[in-house]
């Protein structure tokens, strides 16, 4: 029973970080873009704004994936999730919110459970 019970934290870890990877990977070249264009919902800037979600979306999922710090680093992608829903697409409807609420969801259940025995903070 143990052995599924940590296969099933590690394949929750990975299958939701490896969802979340091309969204990162997407705000990167943002980055390096001439002019930075990108939505500014809780005021920092558009700037602090990108890099916060790079963080979240590119190099946290990888993170979470390898477990390290993983209760204390599924913080950024719920952060993310919460604003992507509750204030950023909100007024779009359901459907545009969907998958920002299924992320959500996700690492709300990877913070609560935690990473299992198959991670770096197991070890």
């Amino acid at each position: 029973m143990n052995f599924f019970y940590d296969v099933g934290k590690l394949f929750l870890r990975v299958s939701f970080s490896i969802m979340l990877l091309p969204h990162g990977w997407s705000k990167v070249n943002r980055l390096f873009a001439d002019e930075i264009k990108f939505s500014d919902p809780i005021g920092i800037g558009e700037l602090p704004s990108l890099i916060l979600v790079t963080f979240a979306e590119l190099i946290v999922p990888i993170l979470i994936i390898l477990g390290f710090k993983t209760r204390w680093f599924s913080i950024f992608p719920i952060i993310t999730m919460i604003v992507v829903a509750f204030i950023h697409k909100w007024d779009q409807g359901f459907f545009e919110i969907e998958k920002a609420l299924l992320f959500l969801s996700g690492f709300i259940a990877i913070s609560l459970i935690g990473p299992g025995k198959y991670s770096i903070d197991q070890r």
